[in-house]
């Protein structure tokens, strides 16, 4: 998997301050996406352990309130493979000490059911560990800046644990 970015002070995508890692790969290819380049599986540079280790001395600090990963697409299938012994190690680290975020322009029930595309594996580990899930597409014609952690009204917030 490749990764666009990492923002280590970021307050937009969650609540407080947090560590953001933008993944490459995205086929949702929504109109109007704020984040195109990184649709590209091959943009950015490869996620080693040397970028796992950045991520958690950056989560470190008592004032950082967690992880958030967007993209890109999280839930694309082949960067789940490489997201849930991530975020395994990230929770065995950190448990409910901070809080993780996902974004996705899957909804939930497609990443539930089970004849998705979306659906693998690593699918359910990654729910499992998730707080809270950003859903739905970006649609520009729904698209509201006043919406706070969303770009267009048919996204949901979706608490799905409390660590």
């Amino acid at each position: 998997m490749n990764y666009a970015s990492i923002r280590k002070c970021d307050i937009a995508n969650g609540e407080g301050v947090r560590v953001s890692l933008f993944v490459s790969g995205c086929t949702h290819r929504c109109k109007g996406c704020f984040n195109e380049e990184a649709q590209d599986f091959n943009y950015g540079s490869p996620f080693t352990d040397e970028t796992e280790s950045e991520i958690f001395v950056a989560l470190e600090p008592a004032h950082i309130a967690g992880l958030t990963i967007l993209g890109g697409e999280p839930m694309e299938p082949s960067n789940q493979a490489c997201l849930a012994p991530f975020l395994k190690r990230f929770r065995e680290k950190f448990g409910a000490e901070k809080t993780l975020w996902i974004y996705t322009g899957c909804t939930l029930e497609q990443l539930k059911d089970p004849a998705s595309r979306w659906r693998t594996d690593a699918t359910d580990e990654i729910l499992s560990m998730t707080d809270v899930l950003v859903d739905g597409p970006f649609i520009e014609e729904l698209k509201d800046i006043s919406l706070q952690f969303r770009g267009s009204s048919n996204q949901r917030i979706l608490r799905l644990h409390s660590f």
